[in-house]
């Protein structure tokens, strides 16, 4: 398979506020059972949230498992101020973590060796490990946080902790679309090890998804750069850079990106693993 490398660009992170008393409320905020979209303009500073153990540091709170919402992740855009940050930033020794970096600079200590990630910057960080996240730098720090209980297998061996860059990961061309269509990896899709993956998917201008993707895998998408129009289930609807899409199992999805710069977002599914099965009545 064919790969190639794209240069990064300047990501997208709130910026909080307030509209004024004299805007009108209608938005494109959506929630229903089979997709929610979370709109960049209902992202404010009344809707954030404080974390124990953290410092100088609010969250966006996009995802969690609810009945009816997501069931098996939650995702949060973490705000930290320059000297904020946590030394006990993961209260669940059975939660893993990828961090992914949309402004500024952080840096993850893990054991005695400190990770400065900037902007595209990503790590992955296994359930159970301990680790400190602190902005050391002068500048506010934003960044992804995206968890997910891990799903142990006996006979695998758990991944190891990944400090990766966006520019340096593979770009990997879905076939036939003359590169039109394409996702970073930051993970081998062929590791067991591992039952998430948070991918960057990237179109140019006039590339889409030409057929309505229907499969067992759950989605959070969180636009990074550009608009498009995405199908949800039987849903039409215009998004842009700084908006939230969470698809439920066997949701319909389609996309068009329209244009003039390339749609990007960071999109996570549960992978690798059988299905649950819970109890039923013969």
């Amino acid at each position: 398979m064919s790969t190639q490398h794209l240069p990064p660009s300047s990501l997208y992170s709130p910026s909080g506020g307030l509209p004024p008393q004299t805007q009108v409320m209608t938005d494109r905020a959506v929630f229903t059972n089979a997709y929610a979209v979370i709109p960049k303009g209902v992202m404010r500073d009344i809707v954030t949230s404080n974390l124990p153990f953290w410092e100088k540091t609010r969250a966006w709170i996009i995802a969690r498992p609810l009945s009816g919402f997501a069931e098996t992740f939650s995702q949060y855009i973490m705000e930290v101020q320059p000297e904020g940050g946590s030394l006990k930033p993961e209260p669940d020794t059975n939660a893993q973590g990828v961090l992914f970096v949309v402004e500024g600079e952080i840096t993850i200590m893990l054991g005695k060796e400190p990770r400065v990630l900037s902007e595209g910057g990503y790590a992955y960080l296994p359930a159970g490990v301990t680790y400190e996240v602190r902005n050391n730098s002068s500048e506010t720090a934003v960044f992804h946080w995206i968890r997910k209980r891990y799903d142990a297998v006996e006979g695998i061996e758990k991944p190891e902790a990944l400090f990766l860059h966006e520019k340096n990961a593979v770009v990997v061309p879905m076939p036939d679309t003359n590169g039109a269509w394409a996702t970073t990896r930051f993970v081998d899709p062929n590791d067991m090890r591992h039952d998430m993956h948070v991918n960057i998917v990237s179109f140019e201008p006039g590339g889409c998804i030409p057929f309505a993707e229907t499969h067992v895998m759950e989605h959070g998408l969180y636009v990074l750069e550009g608009k498009a129009v995405y199908r949800l289930n039987n849903d039409w609807i215009e998004v842009e850079a700084g908006d939230f899409m969470w698809l439920r199992a066997f949701c319909p999805q389609a996309c068009y990106a329209g244009g003039p710069t390339r749609f990007r977002y960071l999109l996570y599914k549960d992978v690798n693993r059988h299905v649950q099965l819970g109890s039923f009545v013969r």
